[in-house]
């Protein structure tokens, strides 16, 4: 029972500390905000190494995961000062999670199938921010932009092929907050943006953490 109910700590925690973030940290000081906006994904890299360190299941993929975790903790830092600069850290945490989603692939038609509205996406929303970064005189923006479009969307598409739920719901989870965010900042204005961004932020970075046992297991 005592381990049953510890399983639940870290999570519990991640939740209060989420939305405590989002609903309650004061905007004044940017410090203040970068630490209450980090300690839930501490949290989360902690209940990611604490599901491993149980049956001692470190491993190659498990290792790239937690390498992605602490680049987009990086990146959770950085973005809140310096775009490019937090941009380029998701970037370097995508591709960890590309490259460990890989390692546990597995091909079928119906996986292969998810491409089609993937590329459908990647198409429609980079079309969108192109349109709106040279209408708004950001065109040093377009290539970043598309070029972590493409990434983020081969990231999907390799966690729909380890066709393992938590992993592909995470993944989707964060396209869908990359999404709001970008749409927020260069195309026009989303109504509670900031609420929608960081509760499908959080979640996503939980899912993949969860799945992170359960693909090393396979």
């Amino acid at each position: 029972m005592e381990q049953f109910k510890s399983a639940y700590v870290l999570p519990f925690l991640i939740l209060v500390t989420g939305l405590f973030y989002i609903f309650y940290v004061p905007g004044e000081s940017l410090v203040v905000i970068i630490l209450f906006k980090l300690i839930p994904v501490w949290l989360i890299i902690a209940y990611a190494i604490r599901r491993l360190h149980d049956r001692n299941r470190f491993s190659r993929f498990s290792t790239l995961m937690l390498a992605g975790l602490f680049f987009c903790m990086l990146g959770d830092a950085f973005i809140e000062g310096a775009f490019i600069a937090g941009l380029a850290a998701f970037l370097i945490g995508h591709l960890f999670y590309l490259a460990g989603f890989f390692t546990k692939m597995t091909v079928t038609r119906v996986k292969l199938a998810s491409l089609i509205p993937i590329i459908l996406y990647s198409f429609i929303i980079g079309r969108e921010l192109t349109d709106a970064l040279k209408t708004g005189g950001e065109e040093p923006l377009i290539i970043p932009v598309i070029l972590y479009i493409a990434v983020i969307s081969v990231m999907l598409f390799s966690a729909v092929l380890t066709g393992n739920i938590w992993a592909v719901s995470g993944s989707l989870l964060f396209v869908i907050s990359d999404s709001i965010l970008a749409w927020n900042m260069f195309i026009s204005e989303v109504t509670h943006s900031g609420v929608l961004i960081m509760i499908t932020y959080y979640s996503a970075q939980f899912l993949i953490a969860h799945s992170i046992r359960p693909l090393a297991e396979k």
